[in-house]
């Protein structure tokens, strides 16, 4: 069987998006993301992080990866390149482990939006291959270079078009369709030779190209970006590799959403007087959009093991149904006979929750979602996070998104 080694880069100090490598997106560390690809592969052998950062290493081990060694400190700067960090990993694992993988395929975290059987189509390319250096995955490009231009006198002097084609005099005054399809090589995956790297490369001069649907394209260089990303990786309705159990879209048909009180109506936070009387803060504008949703056809009803009487004062204010005093360990029980006497398609409910006793009602629901201040269990269980914490317009956000679907 050929050995085959996935490596991921994932240094500490990410200046756009501070600690990115273990920044949660959309309910895991983004690093989980690469590590689930490769660890889903049938080809590969070998998982391993290459990291100088401890934490990232101690998340990376968490979530199934190996961290045999920490990066020096001289291969984790600004502007190291691939060839140091991936030559280094060889060579550490040769001279301490006597380890020497024929491929190495490297992940890199920023692309977390991979298509399932990805890794393995990599590795068979290059192994189908004789000649191959190396896979690389490419998408169709955005822009075409060949209506792009120098400037290489400035401003104040004429301007060169980038690329001359034979046969065509002037290729940037030329329709699109008659030039050559140009392709764009993303962060998804490379598959490399161990000795085209050992050799000093990371590509060879032999590159064979893996094509990936646009739709997957993803890097991660700003928050902008890790929002639409999040955003595809929700509704993008993509079969993609994901970390834990596969996440569900958004049902077409929403007949109910079910909500949690502390910590998804609530900011999960109570003020106690002396007198014992409590007093939660709660989102204002659930209330209207939650109107809309009703007068859309969704039934909305909060699940709550909360007996105050704050539960029904809330929700009598926002024109909702409340169960409340719900047992601790009842809840999904309490929403399956819910379901049972309204007659409602279990695929078909919307269930937003914020902690462990809320997981038994994901199970039940046709899409979890957990807000995004949410305990750790939650957020990875979850089909979707909201951008919103609980209490500060989570619920509004997920409304929004069930409306916009109705239409």
């Amino acid at each position: 069987m050929t050995e085959v080694l996935a490596i991921i880069p994932a240094r500490g100090g990410s200046k756009g998006i501070p600690r990115k490598n273990i920044r949660n997106f959309y309910g895991f560390p983004l690093i989980a993301w690469s590590i689930a690809a490769a660890k889903q592969s049938a080809l590969v052998t070998r998982v391993i992080v290459s990291t100088d950062d401890a934490e990232i290493a101690a998340v990376a081990r968490a979530w199934g990866a190996e961290t045999p060694f920490l990066r020096p400190a001289e291969f984790a700067q600004d502007k190291t390149t691939d060839l140091p960090v991936f030559a280094h990993a060889l060579e550490w694992l040769q001279k301490n482990e006597t380890y020497q993988p024929e491929v190495v395929v490297q992940l890199r975290p920023t692309s977390p939006i991979r298509p399932i059987g990805l890794v393995d189509a990599a590795v068979r390319t290059l192994l189908q291959h004789a000649d191959a250096d190396s896979v690389r995955g490419i998408v169709p490009a955005g822009q075409n270079p060949h209506k792009m231009w120098r400037l290489p006198a400035g401003e104040a002097a004429p301007m060169q078009n980038l690329l001359a084609v034979d046969g065509i005099e002037e290729p940037y005054n030329a329709p699109r369709q008659i030039l050559s399809p140009i392709f764009w090589q993303t962060g998804h995956i490379d598959a490399i030779r161990a000795a085209t790297i050992l050799k000093g490369s990371m590509s060879g001069k032999t590159i064979y190209p893996l094509l990936i649907a646009p739709e997957f394209t993803v890097d991660l260089d700003n928050l902008r970006d890790w929002a639409r990303a999040e955003w595809l990786a929700a509704f993008g309705r993509l079969k993609m590799v994901a970390p834990g159990r596969a996440k569900r879209p958004l049902p077409e048909k929403v007949a109910l959403l079910a909500l949690d009180f502390d910590g998804v109506v609530t900011d999960n936070r109570v003020w106690v007087d002396e007198d014992g009387r409590e007093s939660i803060a709660a989102y204002r504008g659930d209330s209207l959009i939650l109107t809309k949703l009703r007068q859309s056809g969704t039934e909305v009803v909060i699940l709550s093991s909360e007996v105050n009487p704050v539960v029904a004062a809330r929700a009598k204010k926002m024109r909702v149904e409340a169960i409340h005093g719900i047992g601790l360990d009842d809840k999904a029980a309490v929403l399956k006979k819910l379901l049972a006497e309204r007659q409602i398609d279990p695929a078909q409910v919307v269930y937003i929750g914020n902690d462990l006793n809320d997981l038994p009602c994901f199970d039940v629901a046709g899409w979890a979602v957990a807000v995004a201040d949410a305990q750790p269990e939650a957020l990875r269980a979850a089909d979707y996070v909201t951008q919103k914490t609980g209490g500060h317009g989570a619920v509004r956000e997920v409304c929004d998104l069930i409306l916009k679907e109705k239409k």
